[in-house]
C-alpha cells in the first residue's frame, strides 16, 4: 500500500470515528448504555491509535529498519 493511500484511510478513519465521541460528550448518547460501551471501549482506542499512528509514524517506520 502507497504511504499517500495508508494516511488517507487512517484520516478518514479518524475523522469518521470522532463523531460518535463528539455525540457522547454533546449529545444523548451518554444516555444509550449500549452506545456509551461502544464509545468507550471501541471508538475512543480507535481513535486514540490513530491519532498516534498519524502522529508518530514516520517513528515507528524508523525504528523498524
Amino acid at each position: 500500500m502507497k504511504a499517500s493511500t495508508e494516511r488517507k484511510i487512517v484520516r478518514w478513519l479518524h475523522i469518521l470515528l470522532s463523531i460518535p465521541i463528539i455525540g457522547f460528550i454533546y449529545g444523548p448518547v451518554a444516555d444509550i448504555p449500549s452506545a456509551a460501551n461502544a464509545v468507550r471501549f471501541i471508538f475512543l482506542p480507535v481513535v486514540a491509535l490513530s491519532g498516534f499512528w498519524m502522529w508518530k509514524r514516520h517513528w515507528f517506520r524508523k525504528k523498524r529498519g
